[in-house]
């Protein structure tokens, strides 16, 4: 049971490679790596600019220099997160305890959602401040393409972290099912199985089919009389004069 629980096999099991990168949550949590590192990169490589007549550059959007921080810093942070429980889910059938492995898993679902709602609220930051930048501040355009390429990887992002989300919860579900499953299976059967209005017949007087016989009580005789009564008459058996043969 424990070895099985949260989509993982037995503890201490070997590692499979070719398992682990086929997972869905797995081939989602590298592709968040890859964006979070795409927008990181953008804004640090090319996210800042400046007028041909100015010696200090300033962020692509807008001039502002919250919205350039914001993608840089939450974009190397989602990087470490990334690695981070990608480390986790290589290590994640090595946990034997069940408690343990709900944590992480708990853990992904926090984490999963948390990253979500940031790329949420960068897509429409960075999306805001790119709309209202001044052409005057850039005119010659450099940096746009890396400026439109965070803001596409932000949006996406929004839907990798979420799917994340999703797939933890998948497995606590399982989880759960599988721990009430085997609950079950201790138990025998499953409780529905019987019905609450069971009596035991022995306890129910209308539903005997005997009564019970005192010595008190006189047998009854095929005529109903009550009494049992010898037959008389010519043809009662007398004993008293032994056997008597026949003559024909």
């Amino acid at each position: 049971m424990e070895g099985m629980a949260y989509g993982a096999g037995k503890a201490g099991g070997a590692f499979d490679p070719i398992t682990f990168f086929q997972q869905p949550h797995t081939v989602l949590r590298m592709v968040s790596w890859l964006f979070s590192l795409v927008i990181f990169g953008c804004i640090a490589n090319e996210g800042y600019v400046n007028r041909p007549d100015e010696v200090v550059e300033y962020c692509v959007y807008n001039r502002n220099q919250n919205a350039c921080n914001y993608a840089v810093g939450m974009g190397t942070l989602a990087f470490l997160s990334c690695m981070a429980f990608l480390a986790l889910d290589v290590y994640f059938p090595q946990i034997s305890s069940v408690k343990d492995r709900k944590k992480a898993v708990l853990a992904d679902v926090g984490a999963s959602a948390f990253w979500s709602f940031v790329w949420f609220v960068g897509f429409c930051f960075l999306a805001n401040q790119w709309q209202v930048a001044k052409l005057e501040d850039n005119p010659l355009k450099e940096g746009a393409d890396a400026a439109r390429a965070a803001i596409a990887f932000a949006f996406f992002s929004i839907f990798t972290w979420g799917a994340l989300a999703w797939f933890s919860l998948e497995r606590l579900k399982k989880a759960g099912q599988a721990f009430l499953a085997f609950q079950r299976y201790k138990l025998g059967a499953d409780s529905a199985l019987f019905s609450q209005d069971y009596t035991d017949p022995s306890q129910d007087a209308a539903a005997a089919p005997y009564s019970a016989f005192t010595s008190g009580d006189d047998l009854e005789s095929p005529g109903g009389t009550g009494s049992y009564q010898q037959a008389s008459g010519d043809g009662a058996f007398d004993g008293s004069a032994g056997y008597q043969r026949q003559e024909y």
